[in-house]
This record gives C-alpha cells, structure tokens and sequence, in this order.
C-alpha cells in the first residue's frame, strides 16, 4: 500500500503543496510546530533516508536548501531547522522549521492553522522559491 507521502503525490489526499520538481515535492506539515514548517520527499517512495541511493540523497538535500532558502524569506525566524526524523510515515522526509527558539524543534508544541493560513503560507513560500 503506498505510504500517505507518496498519496500525497498522486493527488489522493490533498496538500498545500510549496514546491515541487521532477523528482522532489515539498508541501507544509498538517500538525506544524510553527509557521511554514514543511516537509521535502523524494517521489520515489523509499523508506528511510539511509536507503535513498546517493543521487536521491544529494537531490534531496539539495531541494530541502532551496526550500528553506524560500521559507527563510517568507517567514520571520532566525533560521530554518533541517531535520530528518520520525517514524510515522514510512517514505523519506525532510523536516523544514522556521526557528525563533529551540523549543520550535521539540515537536512538544504544535500550532493550529486555518485552511486560509495554510494556503497564504504555502503561497508565501512559493512565491520566494527561485
């Protein structure tokens, strides 16, 4: 059975998609920590970063720069955390977090959006990916 990721992708379940490539689709995390917090996948559904084969890896790493590139300049914060965790979801993924504080990164706190916040959030990253 396809991972939610990759469901995602096919157009399945809906998403506030921020950017997408060939082989890259980066859309914002359902249960936020803050603001613009995103999340980068691979189309290729592999189970954990480790097992990506290396072009995968380096693709992905490069597409999760360029998008927390965007989100630095949509987003008020002093960074942008990058973090690969997590075991909910069995296909790669790329945590993105806007960071004002280290506790924007304990997954301890979420933030609730609107669906309006969500689609004026991912339309501000998008409009600053280059």
């Amino acid at each position: 059975m396809p991972s939610i990721f990759t469901q995602i992708i096919n157009k399945e379940i809906p998403c506030y998609k921020v950017a997408e490539d060939e082989h890259f689709f980066a859309f914002l995390d359902i249960n936020p920590n803050v603001v613009g917090h995103t999340l980068c996948i691979p189309k290729k559904e592999v189970d954990k970063i480790t097992d990506l084969d290396e072009e995968t890896y380096l693709g992905l790493m490069a597409f999760s720069r360029k998008v927390a590139l965007a989100i630095e300049a949509a987003i008020p914060c002093k960074r942008v955390a990058i973090s690969v965790i997590g075991l909910e979801v069995p296909h790669a993924h790329v945590h993105l977090i806007p960071l004002t504080s280290m506790a924007d990164v304990t997954f301890q706190h979420k933030v609730n959006l609107s669906k309006e916040d969500f689609e004026k959030t991912a339309l501000q990253i998008r409009t600053k990916m280059q």
